[in-house]
């Protein structure tokens, strides 16, 4: 897979080049691309006649990066992006789609750059503004777990926590990072945040919000804000197995209407 240099990391990238419209994809926090394909987040397999960028981010996956929490800062990771973009639909709009993380770096890239983007996809926002403290608070946490305690401690705390419904029968599946940068990367998310409600606002482009029940670490709440604050936007709530399965033919649906 080619590499693209960034301030301190090169970026794993790949490219599913079948003719038309754009479409770039991310993963989230601790994840990649052969991660998400794993939990049934690879929405992308669904496409065809599209030119499909997927990325992992600094620091995930087989992409490389420091041991620097402000690397990976969401307004980084959106810098990131729209670099990648540049390179590889110089001038272009395109289609983005991701989850959590992926979903935080889209926005931060959409208030950047508001012509970059026909259309999003956003995938179980995570805890955003007034839930976002708490979150951070766990991450700082599990951070300093790993630097303590050792990785296999974090994994145990981790895998026993309770699923979403709707992934029912995906693998268990542990960090796609080394465990030198985990800490580095869970500080880095204490540290983000969604941009501010009235730059969301500001988002004027066809937007799909999926979210899935009984996470609270990405809670509805944070998708239903999203809807209401984004002036084109509708919500899907996956509650089984069946309506994740869903997700990959209505990003195939906001690929061709927003392209």
């Amino acid at each position: 897979m080619p590499t693209f240099r960034v301030s301190g990391a090169d970026l794993d990238v790949e490219l599913s080049d079948e003719g038309g419209h754009p479409v770039v994809q991310l993963h989230g926090l601790t994840s990649s691309r052969h991660r998400d394909r794993l939990m049934d987040l690879d929405l992308g397999r669904g496409l065809s006649g599209t030119r499909l960028l997927r990325y992992d981010a600094r620091g995930h996956g087989q992409s490389t990066g420091r041991a620097v929490p402000e690397d990976y800062r969401w307004p980084v990771l959106a810098e990131d992006l729209l670099q990648l973009l540049d390179h590889w639909f110089p001038g272009e709009q395109v289609h983005g789609v991701g989850p959590s993380m992926g979903t935080g770096t889209l926005l931060h890239a959409a208030v950047l750059d508001p012509g970059r983007f026909a259309g999003l996809t956003l995938l179980v926002p995570a805890t955003a503004w007034h839930t976002r403290a708490a979150k951070a608070g766990i991450y700082r946490a599990n951070a300093r777990m790993i630097e303590e305690q050792g990785l296999a401690a974090f994994l145990k705390a981790d895998l026993t926590a309770p699923r979403p419904p709707a992934t029912a029968g995906t693998p268990e599946t542990g960090p796609d990072v080394a465990e030198h940068l985990l800490p580095a990367l869970f500080r880095g998310a204490a540290l983000s945040d969604l941009p501010a409600p009235e730059a969301i606002a500001a988002i004027d482009v066809p937007t799909t919000v999926l979210a899935w029940i009984d996470d609270p670490s990405h809670p509805v709440s944070t998708a239903e804000t999203l809807v209401d604050l984004l002036p084109a936007a509708t919500l899907e709530v996956a509650h089984t197995p069946a309506d994740l399965a869903r997700w990959p033919s209505i990003l195939c649906a906001d690929v061709a209407r927003h392209g």
